[in-house]
């Protein structure tokens, strides 16, 4: 007689593609290794990328964006605010607010306070 065993569940490998400035690859690596090795080594964003440090609503955005695979005109259409408007908020040089953070959180499929 034949006894069902329960198999093990395998993870699933999954390839990530990142774009990175090249003096971050490094960085990217040894993390990447960590994580293989079975590390408990963690890297905060503020030392990944300092760059984006006080940029956190402009990278959301355009992060969110980009989930959504959005064309910034896209989503200008979308949610009626000007394309020049959503790009100069993801270059941080318009704020976001909160009427527009709902806005875009609704086409963007997001909590608008992450974009605040």
């Amino acid at each position: 007689m034949r006894v069902h065993m329960k198999k093990h569940p395998t993870e699933e490998i999954v390839t990530v593609t990142l774009r990175v400035p090249r003096s971050k690859v490094l960085l990217l690596r040894q993390y990447a290794e960590s994580i293989k090795a079975g590390d408990e080594k963690n890297f905060s964003i503020a030392e990944t990328f300092p760059e984006y440090m006080g940029k956190e609503q402009e990278v959301a955005l355009r992060a969110y964006r980009n989930r959504e695979g959005l064309t910034q005109k896209r989503l200008a259409e979308m949610t009626g605010i000007p394309q020049h408007h959503i790009s100069e908020m993801e270059n941080g040089k318009r704020s976001i607010g909160k009427e527009r953070a709902k806005r875009l959180a609704e086409a963007l499929n997001c909590d608008y306070r992450r974009l605040l």
